[in-house]
């Protein structure tokens, strides 16, 4: 633990818990937790975090009150902010206190980063029964014998919690980078809940609201508990919040009515272009961001995806200055933001950020060029990379075991890109193209 990392202690009363979050990681702690420390009525709000797997961030949290020091790093200098609206880290298994806390009529919200992969749910928002521990926690909470180990199971067991309290409605809010993440999470969460009760899927159906966001904070991993943030921060949010929410608004937060044109520009743009540069950027050795927009090829694919995403954005979404701005974030080599991180769970960031834009390119009669090299890049890290951290390293393994790989790979993303001959040979060259400052047998670094 650095000295940055530790805050003066806790000087004013503690804020009463009326957020819960879920996911509590240096994301979280840059962008959520400052919003909410930053809001006009911030006094009222405080949050309870929980982790997801490891107990480790609640612990070190805990250990210092729950305050801590949030470094705003940009291209020359340091900025540190002090803050303390989380009140209370607990380790994601104590499902017992999330409940008591979901059960009080004055929690509002729940809000959530816990990564794309992290909902449990298949390509479709189905839960995944594929996975054993979702399978799991759907046997245990029809026999009351549960555990909880998945976001699904732990949000049920809370909800129900809230439901036979009668502490009325609430809002969720996940804040990661899923299109229509409000939706998509009321699809699987309901799709559970039905499986388990009909009392309490017909209860959420009337009393949760699902806040859709668009959330955009570069905030790379650092050695120990330091969290460090860029200067440039965004959070669109789009939804009903029935028992209230903090004003958000107040600390820069914006709220409209349709959240798809600002999601998907961030989606495609940002994320897009982060997942372009892991892929492309590790094969040819490179270890950060700043390392591989610096880089001509790399730079090159990153400009031609983004050419063919704005065209799949509604008329009038504001796309030349946000690209602007892009390229110098990504250049702040003072923000240490590792590929590697970036290229974790890989597949299911290639389907919402490479075949979503490839699937509106055909739609529209454009050619999906661009955005099937980057699905090339996509196929080459994961053949080249099988031990990478992946949630769907499973169905990655079985597709490159087939006797089509390359189909059966883009099929892991998009059934309809598989079965578009056009797509694919599109595909199969760009996979067959060796990174030309990647000499043949040289090993890929990590």
């Amino acid at each position: 633990m650095t000295d940055a990392t530790i805050a003066a202690p806790r000087t004013a009363p503690r804020r009463p818990v009326r957020i819960v979050h879920i996911g509590l990681g240096r994301f979280f702690r840059a962008h959520q937790a400052w919003y909410t420390a930053r809001a006009a009525d911030a006094g009222s709000w405080g949050i309870a975090a929980f982790t997801v797997r490891s107990p480790r961030a609640a612990a070190e949290l805990a250990a210092q009150d729950c305050v801590y020091t949030l470094t705003v790093r940009g291209p020359e200098v340091d900025t540190e902010e002090r803050i303390d609206s989380v009140v209370a880290a607990h380790d994601g298994s104590d499902v017992d206190a999330l409940c008591d806390y979901v059960s009080r009529p004055e929690v509002a919200v729940i809000t959530l980063t816990v990564t794309e992969a992290g909902y449990g749910l298949d390509a479709e928002g189905k839960p995944d029964m594929e996975d054993p521990e979702v399978s799991g926690d759907l046997h245990g909470l029809r026999t009351g014998t549960f555990g909880a180990h998945t976001v699904l199971g732990r949000l049920i067991a809370a909800l129900d919690a809230r439901r036979r309290a009668g502490a009325g409605p609430i809002a969720l809010v996940p804040c990661d980078n899923v299109p229509g993440n409000g939706p998509f999470l009321a699809r699987g969460l309901l799709r559970f809940a039905e499986q388990i009760s009909g009392d309490l899927a017909a209860w959420i159906r009337e009393n949760v609201s699902f806040v859709s966001t668009s959330v955009d904070r570069i905030t790379p991993q650092t050695t120990g508990s330091e969290v460090v943030t860029e200067p440039f921060s965004d959070w669109v949010l789009a939804g009903d919040f029935p028992a209230g929410r903090p004003a958000w608004e107040s600390a820069g937060a914006r709220f409209v009515n349709d959240i798809e044109p600002w999601e998907a520009r961030k989606l495609w743009l940002l994320n897009g272009a982060h997942s372009i540069l892991a892929f492309a950027g590790l094969t040819r050795g490179l270890q950060t961001v700043s390392e591989a927009i610096a880089h001509p090829e790399c730079r090159a694919l990153v400009d031609a995806f983004w050419d063919e995403a704005v065209q799949c954005l509604p008329a009038g979404t504001e796309v030349d200055d946000y690209r602007e701005q892009l390229v110098v974030r990504f250049a702040n080599r003072r923000i240490e933001y590792r590929l590697s991180q970036i290229a974790t769970d890989a597949t299911t960031k290639a389907q919402f950020r490479f075949a979503a834009v490839s699937e509106r390119s055909i739609e529209a009669g454009r050619s999906p060029e661009a955005s099937a090299r980057a699905t090339a890049a996509w196929i080459q890290w994961v053949l080249g990379r099988p031990s990478e951290a992946d949630a769907r390293a499973a169905e990655i393994a079985a597709a490159a075991a087939s006797d089509d790989p390359m189909t059966a790979l883009v099929e892991v993303i998009s059934p309809r890109l598989a079965a578009s001959r056009a797509f694919m040979d599109r595909v199969r060259p760009a996979t067959a193209a060796r990174p030309e400052s990647l000499p043949r047998g040289a090993a890929v670094a990590s």
